[in-house]
């Protein structure tokens, strides 16, 4: 596919030195006037290639989310130089509306160097995307087409729940960064579900914002190869522990080759409420 302009959501505005203003998307994904996750660390990435000017790419992001920030307000980054290095740098950059907080990132990057050693895991084996049903995919990057290997009982080795899943992007960039982005939208938006699935007699996702309180609080995302965002990749998923009113999980990235790109882990909350929450404004 032909590498295109970023979109104004990719787009990041240098407004004073370390200053960013970052664009919402033109709809609300969820129609809660809640900022997802994913688009907060994607916007890290792309504040990151503006400061470095590609000379680095990403190798991971640590981002905590401690305020949910809101759609109907403006965002900006503040970013700020940990090390720079010939190999490596850092960069801590946080996410503003007005004088509230809302997340802290901290994105490692480097330089490309030769192999020494190499081995990677292995892609699962599950059906490729041709002849899968489309999803509509609110929980991923816009312009995303999403497609579910269909298996609610899926488990991993260890016996906890799993999920794979097909995306593919409208649209591939010449940019590492942007493909970056574009790829950690994706990652952070269904592990809450997916720990839920086996106490369907106690939780259920719909319930999530009303009378339980769920929200992504730290998400790491690393990239291991270069991968093409406009080409099929599977995310696949699994999650490793629910409890105390927490669940984690962690998740792979496939090309449609079975290279490894990428992967990831996400420590997020699942509480019991005794008065009814606002879902337009409640995590």
């Amino acid at each position: 596919m032909p590498a295109n302009e970023l979109p104004d959501v990719l787009r990041v505005e240098e407004i004073a030195e370390g200053r960013y203003r970052v664009n919402h998307p033109a709809e609300d994904p969820e129609n809660r006037n809640v900022v997802f996750s994913g688009q907060i660390m994607a916007q890290m990435i792309m504040a990151c290639e503006h400061a470095t000017g590609g000379s680095k790419e990403v190798k991971s992001i640590h981002a905590i989310f401690a305020r949910a920030g809101r759609y109907t307000e403006p965002m900006e980054l503040q970013r700020e130089t940990l090390h720079s290095g010939r190999a490596w740098g850092s960069e801590t950059l946080t996410a503003w509306q007005g004088e509230r907080l809302l997340s802290r990132g901290l994105v490692l990057l480097n330089a490309d160097e030769p192999d020494l050693m190499r081995h990677a895991a292995a892609m699962p084996d599950v059906p490729g995307p041709e002849g899968l049903a489309p999803d509509s995919g609110d929980f991923a990057y816009a312009d995303t087409e999403v497609r579910f290997v269909d298996d609610p009982e899926a488990t991993a080795p260890d016996g906890s729940p799993a999920l794979s899943f097909w995306v593919r992007h409208a649209r591939s960039y010449a940019s590492v960064a942007a493909r970056q982005a574009s790829l950690v939208w994706c990652e952070p938006g269904l592990l809450i579900a997916l720990s839920m699935r086996p106490h369907a007699d106690t939780v259920r996702p719909e319930e999530a914002h009303h009378s339980v309180s769920t929200g992504v609080i730290a998400h790491t995302a690393h990239f291991h190869e270069r991968f093409d965002v406009g080409e099929w990749l599977l995310i696949h998923q699994q999650s490793s522990y629910a409890g105390r009113g927490r669940v984690n999980g962690h998740g792979s990235v496939f090309s449609r080759d079975g290279r490894l790109v990428a992967s990831f882990e996400q420590d997020s909350m699942v509480r019991g409420m005794t008065q009814p929450l606002d879902p337009k404004r409640s995590m």
